[in-house]
């Protein structure tokens, strides 16, 4: 008989195929204390939680018999995932739960703001019947700039085309195949803030899509854009929003989400004639909170019983013998992958990775598994990804995955070479752990380098002219951002080169498009590896 606790509120509907398994026993004790927890949790296989019980080292230190901990939700940032992983307990969530009720609300949200009917409603319940303020759009016609393809943005582009609009999306990982079968033209950001009508956010927050919608956006936005965000805060700057619905660029917005949760009182969205606001509702349905618990009761069963499951989020057992072997090469391999995606652009298409030295001779399906979080991080952010789902989720977006291994080194004990081919371009970089100097990036394409996977890289693909290093030294230095080391390579004398800088923060955005324009360098790249 397995003994389930469950420690967080949760319905019984979800929890009815454990209720129903005749091999399962349920207890429910919500609100307990870490102490509490640790006292009972010996005699518990597996643990269901949300977000309210904090589930520590300690607490799984004590489970001597725990063999799962459930998330009926998506994030487990309140789960100690690394000690769960060196304990050998699953963790597992429930991705999926939430794809419907976030898509309907996102559309709920355009429909109220094409016809302006939380406004309408406050007019009309207030003792006014003003018919005339509150000319509307129709959605029929319209086209649709779906930021971000993912498992929601593809359910709002499909009932967006079902209402007759024509729709544009971008994703770094769709294909032009896979979005004609749905009916989506691929298109790059800039195309779709020029000539969308309604844009809808649905990517997850990272550095690279923190603030991608801001002033210059909005500057060569089409007029009259109505915007809707129901993924993110900090996605869409929002005080360059308010002054562009002010300056008549945007004619309104609908958010459900704030950078800061909850808003403070006097922020700007919330008397704003134009702007409805909701209170971060996209997942709070009687379904979704159901189906998140379903799922994850499913996947507990399945644990128990050892029988095959979905949605881990931490790494599962590896040999002791084995995993002494490879684990110096996880952060390796995760900053190596996210190193080159932040190198490359377009979509990703394939990914090959080459094992060379004593590596060839061993399992590498965990180092793969840690290379494809890294890429798919940069686009997907680091919440979303792991090395259990990144296999999966590479899989789902149709990227090629190939494995080659080979016993030349090149001075190296191992080495590990990416390369990254997107519909654009194909870039490649090998990394390796050197003694008493851990990770480094050894080679970026033809120019050998040795450089440390930490902090802030600045890559400068130039001519090789005089003047040109002392150029970029003195623009750096003048605009305050301190070069801690510098390496150079060419190709040969007059041809291509590289100029790799660590620099002590991040560049500002102005410097390094003031870089660019000079004609003797072709490409400014900077590379952030301090997460």
């Amino acid at each position: 008989m397995y003994k389930v606790l469950v420690s967080d509120p949760i319905s019984d509907l979800g929890l009815q195929q454990l209720t129903e398994a005749s091999d399962v026993e349920i207890v429910k004790q919500a609100g307990l204390s870490e102490d509490e927890l640790v006292s009972i949790i010996g005699q518990f296989d597996a643990l269901l939680v949300r977000s309210q019980t904090k589930v520590t080292r300690r607490i799984m230190e004590a489970g001597t018999n725990l063999k799962v901990i459930g998330r009926a939700g998506v994030g487990v940032d309140n789960i100690d995932l690394e000690a769960a992983t060196s304990l050998g307990i699953v963790v597992i969530n429930a991705p999926d739960g939430n794809t419907i009720t976030t898509c309907e609300h996102t559309f709920a949200m355009m429909m109220a703001l094409a016809r302006h009917i939380p406004q309408a409603y406050k007019k009309t319940v207030g003792g006014e019947w003003d018919r005339k303020s509150f000319v509307g759009v129709e959605l029929r016609n319209k086209t649709l700039g779906v930021l971000g393809l993912g498992r929601i943005g593809s359910e709002v582009a499909k009932r967006a085309i079902a209402f007759g609009m024509k729709v544009l999306g971008y994703d770094p990982f769709m294909t032009e195949e896979r979005a004609e079968k749905v009916g989506i033209k691929l298109a790059s950001v800039d195309e779709i803030i020029r000539n969308a009508d309604f844009m809808t956010v649905h990517t997850p927050l990272t550095s690279e899509t923190h603030h991608m919608i801001a002033g210059p956006q909005f500057e060569v936005m089409k007029k009259g854009m109505r915007i809707v965000n129901c993924a993110r805060g900090g996605i869409i700057d929002e005080y360059a929003l308010v002054e562009a619905i002010d300056q008549g660029i945007v004619h309104g917005a609908a958010f459900d989400v704030f950078e800061h949760e909850p808003p403070a009182e006097d922020h700007p969205f919330l008397k704003h004639p134009k702007i409805i606001v909701t209170p971060h509702l996209g997942a709070s349905t009687v379904e979704a909170q159901e189906n998140v618990a379903i799922d994850v009761a499913e996947q507990v069963i399945h644990i128990l019983r050892n029988e095959p499951f979905k949605n881990a989020v931490n790494m599962p057992p590896i040999p002791a013998e084995l995993l002494s072997k490879i684990q110096p090469y996880f952060k390796l391999c995760d900053k190596l992958g996210n190193a080159l995606a932040q190198m490359t652009d377009g979509p990703v298409r394939e990914i090959t990775i080459n094992y060379s030295g004593e590596l060839a001779d061993l399992d590498t399906n965990p180092l793969t598994r840690y290379v494809l979080k890294g890429i798919l991080s940069h686009h997907l952010g680091f919440e979303q990804v792991n090395a259990v789902n990144s296999m999966h989720l590479a899989k789902q977006r149709d990227i090629n995955i190939v494995v080659q291994k080979s016993i030349s080194t090149q001075g190296f004990t191992n080495r590990i070479t990416l390369s990254l081919k997107t519909k654009d371009e194909e870039r490649w970089l090998s990394g390796s752990l050197l003694a008493g100097f851990g990770e480094r990036i050894v080679q970026i394409g033809p120019y050998p380098v040795d450089i440390p996977t930490e902090g802030h890289l600045l890559l400068v693909s130039h001519m090789d002219k005089p003047g040109i290093i002392g150029r970029v030294g003195t623009l750096l230095g003048n605009n305050d951002v301190n070069i801690a080391t510098m390496q150079v390579g060419r190709t040969d004398v007059g041809g291509s080169a590289i100029m790799v800088l660590t620099i002590d923060k991040q560049a500002p955005k102005a410097v390094l498009e003031q870089l660019a324009e000079s004609p003797e360098i072709k490409r400014v790249r900077e590379v952030r590896l301090d997460y």
